[in-house]
């Protein structure tokens, strides 16, 4: 048994919440070590370097917020946060510099307005994602956000789900571009339709298992069945339950349901799934899956609601301070409906804006800092937390990302979007195993006597949907003040070099890895050893 599974065991993380108030009375110093890792089901991890400071996460099911719970985000941001929050690529939000005196309040404002840090980390059912313009994409297939809501209702504080071999990330979404990312989840359901025998429409959905990144990347599996819209919480509860069952509680780096998926090969496991099943379901269609399809959402799109749209705004490295959180809700309300979503790409979605006043709304968002009319290159970059406060990354990321779009964006005339993702470890919250540009942070040295300087492994090609492909690895050990000049060498190259129907990913695939190194025109480096800190779990 591992560290893990005996603190686990011993008392169920769920049951740490009387301790967390009695805590918050008794100081940092009185924290029992193992209910560090229990606090982390209430969506609470040490801050670096473990001094006394928390981060934690929310819950924000399919990334839907009314503007009464984004204020409440901008203020836990204001008096707790020392004025900065982070949107995850889980459609969450983070908060840094929160005390253990501090938390009860803070989770109870929370509470107060129907948002929960339950199950935001752990190993435990993470946040329900979602396609963050559902119900108003004229594209759909149908809005799913009534089944996603019934997922993270069925997962929240439920003691079956509390203590499984690992995190285990799920997503429900009616989007027909599979913008929630389906092929990296644990679970993804996405909606179909099919034809029944007496011609009616049936909706439901497609399910794919054992989607993951992390160090050892593999994309979810399909199973062969259809799953009616009513039926969908019995075959996550099914999968959930084996994986509960049958993961693996001795090696946490192999304890993913990916791993459990891949040992077994989907027809075994979709044989169990259906085992635990009472009803019996139809096998799947043929269904279309999408091609290299753009999944942002950003910029002005019309409704399916006539005369209304929505604007998505770019949050580049995905840090908002307090003022722009307040904003943006003050512009949710004067010019929406007084909703809000944030995306999987650290971005914000502003729904139900009357036609006549797009312009109005969209100038007030730049105002904010809020970009809506931008580069290809800033509306798909993404970037983990990095070294600044996690104990596992190498690197500095929030600035580096700012630093490397505005670079491109002045050294490169493109118009079609390049999605650089930006990550501080290999554990790839930043999800770099999957950008057109995938950065993975390292050390790099930089000669005898000298310490080494943060730098980056660049790889490309990574894609999702019909065609998905993992990057491939083309230079590593690239310091981190060379990363940009490479990327832009790259890009221009591409710029010139391409045939008539390229995109940047067919580019990738006909050029080798000598080749496209070339092209970056930059100086290997060789890098440093890079042990995780002593008594530092190595996961997120």
């Amino acid at each position: 048994m591992n560290e893990n599974e005996r603190i686990k065991q011993e008392k169920n993380p769920l049951d740490v919440w009387e301790d967390l108030v009695r805590y918050s009375k008794s100081g940092f110093e009185s924290i029992d070590p193992d209910d560090f890792l229990r606090m982390r089901w209430y969506g609470l991890y040490q801050q670096k370097p473990n001094d006394g400071h928390f981060m934690l996460r929310i819950k924000v099911p399919s990334g839907d917020l009314s503007t009464e719970q984004l204020r409440t985000v901008a203020d836990v941001t204001r008096l707790y946060a020392r004025g900065i929050t982070d949107i995850t690529t889980r459609q969450n939000f983070q908060f840094h510099w929160l005390t253990i005196q501090d938390v009860p309040d803070i989770l109870n404002r929370f509470a107060q307005v129907g948002i929960s840090a339950s199950g935001a980390c752990g190993d435990i059912p993470r946040n329900v994602t979602g396609c963050p313009v559902a119900g108003i994409d004229p594209n759909e297939v149908f809005d799913a956000r009534p089944e996603a809501e019934i997922i993270h209702q069925m997962f929240l504080d439920n003691r079956e789900y509390s203590d499984l071999p690992r995190k285990f990330k799920t997503t429900v979404a009616g989007c027909g571009q599979h913008c929630s990312q389906p092929e990296i989840n644990d679970i993804g359901a996405t909606a179909v339709r099919r034809i029944r025998a007496n011609g009616e429409v049936e909706e439901g959905f497609q399910i794919r298992v054992g989607g993951g990144l992390s160090a050892r990347p593999f994309f979810a599996k399909r199973l062969n069945m259809f799953v009616p819209k009513d039926r969908l919480p019995s075959v996550f509860h099914a999968i959930v339950t084996i994986f509960r069952d049958h993961g693996n509680r001795e090696n946490r780096k192999a304890a993913r349901l990916k791993f459990l998926v891949n040992e077994w090969g989907i027809e075994r496991f979709e044989e169990e799934v259906r085992s635990r099943l009472d009803w019996r379901p139809d096998f799947a269609d043929d269904w279309p899956e999408p091609r290299k399809n753009f999944r942002d959402h950003v910029g002005i799109h019309a409704q399916k609601q006539e005369g209304l749209s929505w604007i998505g705004a770019t949050v580049l490295s995905g840090r908002l301070n307090d003022s722009q959180v307040y904003e943006a809700a003050r512009i949710a309300d004067e010019f929406g409906g007084g909703n809000i979503r944030t995306t999987n790409q650290q971005n914000l979605i502003f729904p139900d804006i009357p036609n006549a006043r797009v312009e109005a709304a969209a100038k007030a968002l730049e105002a904010a800092g809020l970009q809506v009319n931008v580069s290809p290159i800033r509306r798909a970059a993404v970037a983990c937390t990095g070294n600044e406060f996690c104990n596992l990354a190498l690197t500095e990321t929030k600035r580096l990302i700012v630093e490397i779009v505005e670079h491109v964006e002045g050294a490169v005339a493109i118009n079609e979007p390049i999605r650089i993702n930006l990550n501080g470890c290999p554990n790839s919250c930043g999800q770099h195993h999957i950008g057109d540009i995938g950065l993975q942070g390292c050390l790099v040295k930089q000669g005898p006597g000298k310490p080494p300087v943060d730098g980056y492994d660049i790889s490309l090609g990574g894609r999702l949907g019909a065609d998905s492909k993992f990057v491939r690895p083309i230079r590593r050990k690239v310091p981190a003040t060379e990363v940009k000049h490479a990327i832009a060498n790259l890009l221009n190259g591409y710029v010139e070099q391409r045939e008539d129907e390229d995109d940047f990913a067919d580019f990738v695939d006909r050029h080798s890895d000598d080749e496209l190194a070339t092209l970056m025109r930059v100086t290997f480096a060789e890098g440093v050893p890079t042990p995780v800190p002593a008594g530092i779990p190595v996961e997120v």
